[in-house]
Formats: C-alpha cells, structure tokens, sequence
C-alpha cells in the first residue's frame, strides 16, 4: 500500500556491518518467514508509517489476530503436543449437560505429555484432605523382658554359691554313702529301673553325654549374642544372658540339694556291690557313688532347652523358630539322659525327674521376667454351675 505525500520518519541509527547484512540475507533465503514474524514486521512498519493513535490500535489487533492464528496451525500440525495442564484446585467441577441435579460429575482421563491418566473425582474419598492430626498406628505387639540387677544377682550368686559349697562337701568324702546289702533283690527296683543294673556299660556314653551338655552351654553362650543382633538391642541380649544364668543356677543348686538328701545309689554301686558280693570287707566309701538322684546332666539341659524353647515362643511365635528350637532341646535332652543311663550314672527315674525339675525351671524363670505392661494374665480356676440341669462345671482359662 502506497501513501502519496507521506515520508517515513524511520531512521536508522548506527553502523551494520556487510557481512552481517549478507549473513542476514542469507539467513532469509534459508529459511522462509514465518506468518507470525510477517504480521510483527508488518505491524511494527506501519506503527511508524500512520501518524494517528487509532490506525496503531487496528494494527496492533489484526498482529495479535495473526499470532493466535499462527499458533493454532502450529498445533494442528503436532497433534501429539498438548497444552501444559491447569493447575489442580479444591473446587469441584461444574455438572455436565445433562447430569441430574446435584450428581457429582465423574471427571474422565487426561491427556498428560500425551498420555491418558486416571483422574479421580473431585467427590471421591482420595481427594479429601484434613488438617486434624490423626493417631499413628499402633506398632504390632512385642514381648519384651526386664531384669532386676540386685535381685537376679542375688538369685545367682546365692544358687551357686550353694552349689559350689555342697560340692566341695561331697569332695571330702565326709558324707557317708548308703550301703547296699547283699541280699538285695533287684526286682525290688521299679520295673523301669531294673534294666539299669542288668545292663553291660558303655565306657563312651558317659562322653557323649559330656559333649550334650557343653552343646546346651554353648547354645545358653550363643543364643543372647543373637538374640542382641535380631532385635537390634543390646539390652535385649543381655537380659537373655541373665535369664539363662539365672535358670541354670538355680537348677544347679537344686539338683545337688536333692542328692544329698536322697543319696541314692548310682546303679554301677549295685553292679559293683553285686561283684564283691562274696567279699565280707567290702565298703563303698565314694560319696558320688551315692548320689543318683536326680540327673545333674539332664536337669541343666532340659533347662536350658525349655529357656531357649519359652524366649523363642515369646520374641517369634509366627515362626518356625520357636518349633525347632522345641524339637532340638527335646532330642538334645533325650539323648543326655540316654547316655547317662548307658553310662551307668543314673536310673531311668534319675533322668525323667531331672528332666521334669530342668524344664519347669526353665520356664518359670524367664515366665517371671516379663514386663508387667505385656505380661500373660494368670490361669484362671473357676467354678460355675450349669445353666440347665443340676450339674456343675470346672473351667480353666489363660494364655501362654
């Protein structure tokens, strides 16, 4: 468009350098111009060609009319661009055309960086946010166990010094031991017992039975040092240390208790009695040959096994650990009393009771060191009658 009488006031201010100018030109041949840069440069000339204020305002509006239709043939031409999406916001969506009155619409998937993404809606319970404080959940329960530095000391020093003292007792031989007399009949033994002293004796059992109870000491040793590792608590490990000390002192200190005060014969005292039988200056003057009952070996290995078999229940009941560790102890206690038989030390009674006495102690001590918030409720006897009838019945509950 040509004006007559109307000279440009554009002045060009500066020096451009020629190879700038045939660079640009070059440029310009390269690469066509885009409508968007032709509607600028068109607005930009014609801004500084009309002098009155309303020809500028025309032009200005048919340049931001060229952009926007510039940009949307971009965009038609790269469908797979997508505008940035709009921030989220609390308020819920308007209804659509056709919803019923008040139902919530359900918003569908959005085209992120050209993917398709599941949006829920505004009214579903995943939206909802609250600034009230909400409780934790609550950490699953744990059995935990405490120990009394001064009490359970005592207890241990107290239990080994006494077995220590009746010990040495029995070293002196001043304890006379009970005499067999040579008319004993063996059938007055329990029919259990009589194999004992009809048997030949195996002269390794009585290692073997020495190798089972170093085994069940080392486990008392080791078993604490895990016990620090899995719960991640030193602590931990060292009140299952005490409770094994504990444990076995006591037994200690009961079982030489109870052999004084029986002293029963061992049975290689009746086989040794049967072979002097003849001999009319025959004195048994071993103060060990007379202390049968109960097993020493058997006691502190059940004790340790029930100890172990209780800590295992209580720290993993949801496991296989507590169950084997139950069926180890068993056979391990099993095989010390066997041998302990074969070795001529002990009656199968001997065995049996230092079983039953190493078991109970077993779980009684560690039973009395739980924590009071998590301790098992006592056993419960009750007596109600029935509700029918004239009949009555005895119930008894607890847990373990």
């Amino acid at each position: 468009m040509a004006l007559a009488g109307v000279r440009p006031r554009v002045q060009l201010r500066g020096r451009v350098h020629r190879g700038a100018r045939r660079l640009s030109s070059e440029r310009a041949v390269r690469r066509p111009l885009s409508p968007t840069r032709a509607s600028a440069w068109v607005a930009v000339v014609a801004c500084s060609l009309m002098r009155s204020a309303r020809s500028r305002v025309v032009l200005t509006v048919l340049m931001l009319t060229g952009a926007t239709v510039s940009a949307r043939r971009a965009l038609a031409q790269d469908p797979g661009r997508a505008p940035s999406p709009a921030r989220p916001t609390d308020a819920a969506p308007a209804p659509a055309l056709g919803a019923g009155d008040g139902a919530p619409l359900a918003e569908g998937p959005r085209l992120t960086r050209g993917r398709e993404v599941a949006v829920a809606p505004a009214a579903s319970l995943d939206r909802r946010s609250s600034l009230e404080p909400k409780l934790a959940a609550p950490p699953p329960p744990k059995t935990t166990f405490e120990s009394d530095p001064i009490v359970d000391g005592a207890v241990i020093g107290v239990s080994l010094g006494f077995a220590g003292i009746l010990d040495l007792i029995d070293s002196t031989g001043e304890v006379r031991p009970q005499q067999i007399a040579p008319d004993f009949d063996r059938s007055d033994l329990l029919g259990i017992d009589r194999g004992a002293v009809a048997q030949t004796i195996d002269p390794n059992a009585s290692s073997y039975s020495n190798i089972g109870l170093f085994t069940a000491g080392a486990f008392a040793v080791l078993d604490p040092i895990l016990t620090g590792f899995r719960e991640e608590s030193v602590q931990s490990g060292l009140v299952d240390g005490i409770l094994y000390a504990e444990a076995v002192s006591v037994t200690f200190g009961l079982t030489n208790l109870a052999k004084l005060a029986v002293r029963r014969p061992r049975p290689n005292a009746y086989l040794d009695a049967e072979a002097h039988k003849n001999d009319a200056n025959y004195l048994n003057t071993q103060t060990d040959s007379a202390l049968s009952f109960f097993s020493g070996h058997a006691s502190i290995t059940a004790t340790i096994g029930a100890t172990a078999t209780y800590l295992a229940f209580a720290r993993a009941p949801r496991s296989a650990r507590p169950w084997a560790t139950l069926f180890i102890a068993s056979a391990l206690t099993t095989f010390v009393s066997i041998e302990r038989v074969r070795a001529g030390k002990h009656f199968p009674t001997d065995v049996i009771a230092g079983s039953i006495a190493g078991a109970g102690v077993g779980v009684m001590v560690p039973h009395l060191h739980r924590s009071e918030d998590i301790k098992q409720r006592q056993v419960w006897i009750g007596f109600s009658p029935f509700e029918r009838g004239g009949g009555s019945i005895v119930h008894v509950s607890g847990v373990f």
